[in-house]
């Protein structure tokens, strides 16, 4: 029998520990953007997301699962109890939170509105999705967009009245964006272009949930110069407005393919020449006007493979307690009970390393939101510098690492399952489907690793790693002087020597020219630095725990405390002792496969 009614989706005590005893996120409060904010109205915002979450969507999740859109006669159309949530959805605010009272949003900071949204993820990714891609749509619209677009576009999106989505990918392109080919050819009057290509994967771009769909494209002008120079952004709606009303916009729908709940689908923009877009920003800064966008999503997907992996956590551990089977080892008596699978140690080490796995990523993920509050709110300039730095560092490691290891928690939790998590009456099998895609989109795994190694560590001399040891020597410090064992500290430490050394080795290498040498084991940096990064925020925590643990908690919160030392311990002993094989493999310059000719597989 599915245990999935009970489901709390993430730990609310965990949520608290993160947001309040690890992070404190009540310090944000001293900054003048975040001064009308407490606790009280932090926990307003989370409660109101976990009861949605809890009571609607997740609910829900199964039969909007059991029956996704379909495309018919060129529209979209979704489960009629995604319609049903939309407006609840809306209702909580998230579209604008962290944006100012100007746009309609309540000044929230990123930290706290990410923990609540997980809980909508956790519950249904497809229903949040609409959310977060229309708030990015938003987002870019406000940044860059003219007075005219915002009270066009980004109004009603932010209000929650239409929807958006990015429309990048095109199919002969796919993460290449320098060779997109949708073209933008200036309109006679001026005022807006006409755009015409092809885009593929692109997530909410039509449906039946909302009147309107904001997609934000990219596409070249009539000149511009080839790659990556030339490519521009444009707001294009599927429906224009024309004496106050919505007409067709030529975008037409090819092809609906993918996910369960949130469409994706084949666009072609401009078949009948009457496709309008507006420039959003510069002509030609397209490209790096979309990362906004890029970089929210990243953490978005982080976030979501951390929730998928979460809920499926959730179900495991229930379905452990009340599944009885077999004996504990030297148990011969056959009319003896049989015992919880709790009770073995096999699935107690399953259920270990998921905990491990899901609460290091919730960390990893509030972390890197608390450090996008302080890049963009922080009074002191060096503070704001050094944040900014440390984001771009750990965004593609907070998108990859929740995206990989969520998958194999995920897994696990099917496996706690047997038989049972493989059957389509158990949930499992559906969020081990959803949780690949997490490391497929906003860039696959190979190109976050790209990003990370052959950009983001060797910038500006590596100020962003330093900046990044500098943090993990803090977190060393009040390891040490907690109490915690002091090999854990010791560990985290040569991990972190191990990693600067093969960063150092690396970047010399390509700045002796030989790029693809550099690059060619980036996964496994990039894997590397995922370890070295929760180990960090295990290191953390274990250092609040071990301090709370000296203050005479409760029993409850003694076991809680205790719980995350359990794990803690569990990530120092069993990853960070990997990071020195994955340093050797990449300072080697091993060449099994980047040397293999085409024609010998």
């Amino acid at each position: 029998m599915a245990t999935s009614r009970g489901n709390p989706l993430l730990d609310d005590r965990t949520v608290e520990f993160i947001l309040y005893e690890f992070l404190d996120v009540e310090a944000l409060c001293n900054l003048p953007d975040f001064g009308e904010h407490n606790r009280h109205t932090f926990d307003l915002l989370l409660t109101s997301a976990r009861t949605l979450a809890r009571r609607v969507l997740f609910p829900d999740y199964r039969t909007i699962d059991a029956a996704p859109p379909v495309l018919r006669d060129g529209r979209v159309f979704i489960h009629p109890l995604l319609k049903a949530a939309w407006p609840q959805l809306v209702d909580l605010g998230l579209i604008a939170a962290t944006r100012g009272p100007d746009v309609g949003g309540s000044a929230l900071p990123l930290t706290v509105a990410s923990l609540a949204s997980a809980y909508l993820m956790a519950g249904n990714l497809s229903a949040y999705g609409f959310l977060g891609l229309t708030s990015g749509a938003a987002h870019l619209l406000e940044a860059f967009g003219s007075s005219e677009l915002k009270a066009r576009f980004m109004a009603p999106l932010y209000a929650g009245e239409w929807t958006g989505a990015m429309a990048l990918t095109e199919p002969q392109a796919g993460s290449s964006l320098a060779d997109i080919r949708t073209r933008a050819t200036p309109s006679t009057d001026g005022e807006h272009f006409l755009i015409r290509g092809d885009k593929v994967f692109i997530s909410a771009a039509a449906h039946d949930l909302a009147p309107n769909v904001v997609q934000m494209v990219l596409a070249r002008i009539d000149g511009a110069p080839p790659g990556s120079a030339g490519v521009s952004l444009f707001c294009v709606p599927n429906l224009r407005e024309e004496d106050s009303a919505l007409v067709d916009n030529d975008v037409a729908v090819v092809h609906k393919i993918g996910w369960r709940g949130l469409p994706s689908c084949v666009l072609a923009f401009g078949e009948s020449s009457d496709c309008h877009g507006w420039l959003v920003g510069e002509p030609n800064r397209g490209l790096s006007q979309m990362f906004q966008m890029m970089n929210e999503a990243r953490i978005m997907v982080g976030l979501n493979a951390v929730a998928t992996a979460s809920v499926a956590y959730q179900e495991a551990l229930a379905y452990a307690r009340e599944r009885t089977q077999g004996r504990q080892a030297g148990v011969r008596d056959p009319e003896s009970p049989q015992v919880p699978l709790l009770a073995h140690a096999d699935v107690r080490r399953m259920l270990l390393r998921q905990k491990a796995i899901v609460e290091g990523g919730l960390a990893l993920l509030a972390s890197t939101a608390r450090t996008a509050d302080l890049a963009a709110h922080a009074t002191d300039t060096e503070e704001r510098r050094r944040s900014r730095l440390l984001l771009d560092l750990l965004t593609p490691v907070a998108k990859s690492f929740p995206a990989e290891a969520g998958f194999e928690a995920t897994a696990l939790a099917l496996q706690v399952h047997g038989g049972y998590g493989y059957s389509s009456e158990f949930l499992p099998e559906a969020w081990l489907r959803d949780q690949k895609l997490n490391s497929l989109h906003e860039g696959t795994t190979g190109i976050q690793g790209l990003d990370l190694l052959g950009r983001k560590v060797v910038a500006s001399g590596g100020a962003a790693l330093h900046v990044f040891a500098d943090e993990v020597g803090r977190t060393l410090t009040r390891a040490r002087a907690s109490g915690l064992k002091p090999t854990w500290a010791e560990q985290l430490a040569e991990a972190l020597a191990e990693l600067v050394e093969t960063t150092t080795a690396l970047a010399g290498r390509g700045a002796a020219g030989d790029v693809e040498g550099m690059l060619a084991h980036s996964n496994d940096y990039l894997t590397l630095f995922g370890i070295v990064a929760v180990g960090w925020q295990w290191l953390s925590m274990a250092a609040v725990a071990q301090e709370a643990l000296g203050h005479g908690p409760t029993a409850d919160d003694a076991g809680f405390y205790k719980g995350k030392l359990s794990a803690a311990e569990y990530w120092v002993v069993t990853e960070l002792p990997r990071v020195t094989a994955l340093a050797a493999l990449c300072r080697s310059a091993e060449s099994s496969y980047s040397a293999m000719a085409e024609d010998w597989f």
